[in-house]
């Protein structure tokens, strides 16, 4: 990666970060999930086969085929200013 799309910066640190992938109003969080992170805005970058694999796990959890390594309790709240 040459530069950060979002800021210019040039230096980034690879690490591994919670991901939480939404689609029509079912979550799902996966844990220890690899990227790039800018070091100066924090922007993150995942390659395009990793954001595949959590597209296609997550549906294999919705679908029932597969189950997920545990599963959280959320509260849910509507924020009220």
């Amino acid at each position: 990666m040459a530069k950060c799309n979002f800021c210019g910066n040039k230096n980034f640190v690879s690490k591994k970060v919670e991901y939480i992938y939404k689609h029509n109003g079912h979550f799902m969080l996966f844990e220890e999930v690899p990227c790039d992170e800018c070091a100066y805005c924090r922007e993150r970058y995942f390659e395009a086969n990793i954001l595949k694999k959590i597209e296609y796990d997550f549906f294999e959890v919705l679908n029932e085929k597969k189950q997920p390594s545990r599963k959280i309790e959320m509260p849910v709240e509507v924020f009220a200013a």
